[in-house]
């Protein structure tokens, strides 16, 4: 089975810092995502699409993301429903957020990474999944002859 999705679209509000039960650090916050085709004679459509983060990641994007900014998401879509007081059923669907980048130059953000804390770098790559990183349920050890889950950037042709 398959389930990777990638966004890119602009936040619509700050993320919301949050924390679990056990105290992972988490938030939330919303992408509006152009689709890409226009019908003629209207306008484009966006959808609003709800992210959420954990972890180091969650950290991250508190921290550099801000309402405006241009990102790009990379994750899973997950759905859940829930029964509300009066017992009416609910259904949402989001997106885990496994990797975060941002996909605009501070320049060309203009005055959006003015509330910035701590000193946002250009530099600074966006967070990634770390190199020992193995998600729920993979087993590297296991994985057959000749695969290396490890892999230096000097191995790479490009």
């Amino acid at each position: 089975m398959l389930n990777k999705v990638i966004l890119m679209g602009r936040l619509t509000r700050d993320p919301e810092p949050k924390a679990t039960p056990s105290g992972v650090s988490m938030c939330t916050f919303s992408l509006a995502v152009d689709r890409d085709f226009v019908r003629n004679g209207e306008e484009r459509q966006t959808d609003f699409i709800n992210i959420i983060v954990f972890g180091p990641r969650a950290d991250f994007a508190i921290r550099y993301f801000r309402k405006g900014q241009l990102v790009a998401v990379c994750g899973r879509i997950q759905t859940r429903n829930w029964d509300d007081n009066e017992g009416k059923r609910h259904y949402a669907t989001e997106v885990l957020a496994e990797e975060l980048h941002f996909a605009e130059s501070k320049k060309d953000n203009g005055d959006l990474n003015q509330g910035y804390q701590g000193g946002y770098n250009q530099a600074q790559p966006a967070y990634n999944k770390p190199n020992n990183y193995q998600p729920e349920g993979s087993d590297y050890n296991n994985a057959p002859s000749g695969f290396s889950a490890n892999v230096d950037d000097d191995d790479l042709p490009f």
